[in-house]
């Protein structure tokens, strides 16, 4: 089968063809009828043992039996913590950038030039401040555990 050509405002190309896109479709029947099998296979055939015990419907917690109810509140330590990683990965996503057009090798000289002194600068009170927060986050006790 040959495809006409159409004129368009850019000039003489290849009409839609939607034979060009038929494998698309069939990988994407092939994956939807891949994951509804799978799940109509493990629950219309009984193929599986399935004795229900006690045991068998505990929640599984690393190895161990699980000790007080599930809505208990989680001291504010993780949270802290948590915040605390995000910061760090924050001061990289400022850092590596700058260090990569500043210091690289093949970097524009334009740039250092012009740019170089105010980006040191701003850095200079980016990591200032950060050190700072780090030093009342480790005087108000954060970094250590109970």
């Amino acid at each position: 089968m040959s495809v006409t050509p159409v004129q368009t405002p850019g000039g003489i190309e290849p009409a839609f063809d939607l034979t060009a896109y038929y494998p698309i479709l069939i990988y994407a029947v092939v994956c939807v009828l891949f994951a509804v099998g799978a799940i109509a296979g493990t629950h219309l055939f009984p193929f599986k043992p399935r004795k229900p015990t006690k045991i068998k419907q505990m929640p599984y917690e690393s190895g161990m039996d699980p000790v007080g109810s599930a809505r208990m509140q989680f001291d504010i330590k993780f949270y802290l913590i948590a915040i605390l990683f995000l910061v760090f990965d924050v001061e990289l996503l400022f850092l590596y950038p700058w260090a990569v057009i500043a210091y690289g090798e093949g970097g524009d000289q334009t740039w250092r030039t012009v740019f170089g002194t105010v980006v040191f600068l701003e850095i200079m009170v980016f990591l200032v401040t950060f050190v700072i927060a780090y030093v009342y986050a480790w005087k108000k006790g954060v970094f250590q555990w109970r």
